[in-house]
């Protein structure tokens, strides 16, 4: 008997998969993502991009501005907020380097005074503390190549996806028709509404998540600022809100823009402790952020329980670094979309949703 062509396609198939099968899937998933992430960073974040950016280029289409037009001004405007971002980081630093001089009479200050202590209460001599430095510098210096080398491959990595990045998201703009239909042709004819649905309600989903980011952005600026108030640091409102704009660069942004309050907290107050205050609030905020913030504020809003939200930001960060972090959540959003809808997937739906658990009755997929 010939296979009728009403199949159920290859993801919205109700056939049911053993846990070996799940596995197996994982870690190929795993293995392909892993090794070829230098390919899909830039490639997912130029896929986050358009999704935003596809309103505005609609909007605009619809007003009678032309296709590539209305691209080239969205990607336009992304491109300068993203310029504006980097500017605000350089600033900072450019701030940290002009209280260099009062920060380094500071620092040797600091330093001859941890020297006596060592010396007067560990009974440790100036000697052998030299000696200790001059070791520690030679084992350094011998690993300065290594340093340099991982240094210069992660520049040249950054430097790749900010290039490349406008480039995919203009290219998934201009052919997002062509892109579309090549989808819908995975799937039967029968099954092309609730694919579309599924595109859409991602787009939505998008939307959501990227409004969550703002509300992170908000509660962390503004428990940084009250963090910095109550430590006495002066003008603790900016330094709180440009700390939580620049945690937008994983790590390093958080970094950078913690050495001018930092530096003015140490020059102000003549004591190690402000600057140690300082670190404490920055890197309390960053851990409610990174484990109850972001997974509540982002997570609510995709309808991911906060658990799954945690685990993802750890694996994202395994296999994609920083990167990951911040691309598997919506991910995991669009697994979810897709699961809701498939028989055959819906403990992983149950697994991944927030508790309200709908019936699969209520969003039929196909007829058989």
């Amino acid at each position: 008997m010939m296979q009728s062509s009403k199949t159920p396609g290859p993801f919205l198939t109700s056939r049911n998969y053993t846990v070996f099968e799940i596995l197996q899937f994982i870690v190929l998933a795993s293995l392909v993502l892993y090794f070829g992430k230098t390919l899909f960073i830039p490639l997912s974040f130029s896929l986050l991009i358009s999704f935003i950016l596809y309103p505005i280029c609609k909007w605009m289409q619809g007003k009678g501005i032309g296709k590539g037009i209305a691209i080239f001004i969205s990607i336009l405007g992304v491109t300068l907020l993203a310029g504006a971002v980097l500017y605000l980081l350089f600033a900072q630093f450019t701030e940290f380097l002009n209280e260099w001089q009062s920060l380094r009479v500071k620092l040797a200050e600091a330093v001859k005074e941890l020297s006596l202590l060592l010396s007067e209460r560990f009974n440790i001599s100036l000697e052998k503390q030299s000696d200790f430095i001059g070791n520690m510098l030679n084992n350094s210096g011998s690993q300065v190549f290594s340093i340099l080398r991982s240094t210069a491959y992660s520049v040249s990595e950054s430097v790749f996806f900010l290039l490349m990045i406008p480039i995919f998201s203009a290219l998934l703009l201009y052919h997002r028709q062509l892109l579309s239909n090549a989808l819908y042709q995975l799937f039967p004819a029968e099954q092309k509404n609730i694919v579309h649905e599924i595109l859409i309600e991602t787009i939505h989903e998008y939307y959501n998540f990227i409004k969550g980011m703002l509300l992170v952005y908000l509660i962390v600026g503004l428990l940084n600022s009250i963090g910095l108030w109550i430590i006495g640091v002066p003008n603790p409102f900016l330094f709180g809100f440009i700390a939580s704009i620049l945690t937008f660069i994983p790590y390093v942004g958080i970094m950078i823009s913690s050495l001018l309050p930092i530096a003015v907290s140490w020059i102000t107050y003549n004591s190690l402790w402000y600057p140690l205050a300082v670190i404490v609030v920055f890197s309390i905020v960053q851990l409610l952020e990174a484990y109850i913030i972001f997974p509540f504020a982002v997570g609510s809003r995709l309808k991911i329980n906060t658990l799954v939200i945690i685990i993802v930001v750890i694996v994202g960060g395994i296999l994609w670094g920083a990167a990951g972090m911040i691309l598997f959540i919506p991910f995991t959003s669009i697994i979810k979309l897709i699961a809701d809808r498939t028989p055959s997937l819906k403990t992983l739906s149950v697994l991944l949703g927030d508790g309200e658990v709908q019936k699969l009755s209520e969003q039929p997929i196909s007829k058989d």
